[in-house]
């Protein structure tokens, strides 16, 4: 069924305009990875390095970093 904008109440267009905003930011920021599977390697590499940062094995601290740049 085709509505003109003409005969629409202020509230329809509003309402029309919000979804149409809606639906075109989720295509365009939404999760390109979204439903992809993660493959076991990956998770186990991830696991790796969250371990090694946790102890001090990677990764360079906030007031490092901070400290390096000179953004004290």
């Amino acid at each position: 069924m085709a509505v003109t904008v003409a005969k629409m109440t202020k509230s329809e267009l509003k309402e029309m305009i919000e979804s149409t905003v809606e639906k075109k930011l989720l295509q365009l920021l939404g999760d390109p990875d979204q439903g992809l599977v993660l493959r076991r390697a990956i998770k186990d590499r991830l696991a790796r390095q969250r371990k090694a940062v946790v102890a001090g094995e990677r990764g360079e601290s906030l007031t490092a970093i901070v400290k390096r740049l000179e953004l004290n």
